[in-house]
């Protein structure tokens, strides 16, 4: 049986190596930066989406999802957050053999606190590099990986919550 593999191209394979390296680079950037302000990424990622969520609270199989983390990861990584008082966890509401992770007062002020240093983050490792047009694109590629990958109609409930907050509206 002949070798049916579509290898990648040298255009693809640049292209390839340099979106892994990229959002390596983009990642660590983004956690260092907020290392100064006692967080690291996945946290304020947590945290940040309770925030834009109606009523600061997801369970929390949707919110590891969201985030891309394992259920377990986020489990340690809630249990870090509730030490410093920024969630709590919960009975669901709707289901009380699930969980969910609520943002606490304090939580949502740390978000504030720190919203304008991480979307400067944001801004100087990535935006201000790319012309809004490629943004668009990335984003737009993103999305249609993301939409390709089995389960991931399991978080639409919370994907359609989050909304985007700024400071001044919230």
């Amino acid at each position: 049986m002949p070798d049916q593999t579509r290898w990648l191209d040298n255009d693809e394979q640049r292209s390839w190596r340099a979106y892994l390296r990229g959002t390596r680079m983009l990642e660590e950037a983004l956690d260092r930066d907020l290392q100064q302000h006692g967080l690291a990424l996945s946290e304020y990622e947590i945290i940040s989406m309770l925030s834009e969520t109606p009523r600061h609270r997801l369970r929390m199989s949707e919110l590891a999802e969201l985030v891309v983390q394992s259920r377990s990861r986020l489990t340690h990584t809630a249990t870090r957050l509730e030490r410093r008082g920024w969630v709590v966890r919960q009975p669901c509401e709707n289901d009380r053999r699930g969980v969910e992770l609520v943002l606490t007062p304090d939580g949502a002020q740390r978000v504030l606190d720190v919203a304008v240093a991480h979307v400067g983050s944001v801004r100087r490792h990535l935006l201000d590099l790319v012309t809004p047009e490629q943004f668009a694109i990335l984003g737009s590629a993103l999305a249609r990986v993301v939409e390709a990958q089995p389960d991931t109609d399991r978080c639409a409930e919370a994907t359609a919550v989050v909304s985007v907050v700024r400071p001044e509206s919230a």
